[in-house]
């Protein structure tokens, strides 16, 4: 027997500040920024094919979603005005970053940290976030 998942109840954009909020339906409530969706977007591009490919992207603070696409009752395609646009988001992969979103951005900012690459507040040029 399949494993089963909690399925969304409530996905929202918010374009403005650059979240998507998710509600599932065992109360579980995420608000994941579309900067940290698209770090951590499933697609073999950023994943890489295997362990140990993955790719750190950086310059993606101001990285906002353009559209969602629903993908069957399994899973979200979202496209990035950056033009990504490929991997699909499914509900346990949503709900596991949502579980896990500050131990894996922490990861993230670690990994940026050690590439040297310094963060920058979206819209304000040359400004850290620190």
């Amino acid at each position: 027997m399949a494993t089963q998942h909690p399925q969304p109840t409530e996905i929202k954009l918010r374009r403005n500040s650059r979240v998507l909020e998710l509600c599932f339906d065992d109360g579980a409530h995420f608000t994941l920024p579309c900067e940290f969706l698209r770090v951590y977007s499933p697609s073999a591009e950023v994943r890489g094919h295997s362990p140990g490919q993955e790719i750190l992207l950086i310059g993606k603070e101001s990285v906002n979603i353009k559209d969602i696409e629903p993908v069957g009752n399994y899973a979200i395609k979202l496209r990035f005005d950056d033009g990504h646009d490929t991997g699909l988001y499914s509900w346990g992969y949503l709900y596991k970053l949502g579980q896990e979103q500050v131990p894996l951005w922490q990861q993230y900012l670690d990994r940026l940290q050690q590439a040297g690459y310094q963060r920058r507040q979206p819209g304000i040029k040359g400004s850290s976030t620190d």
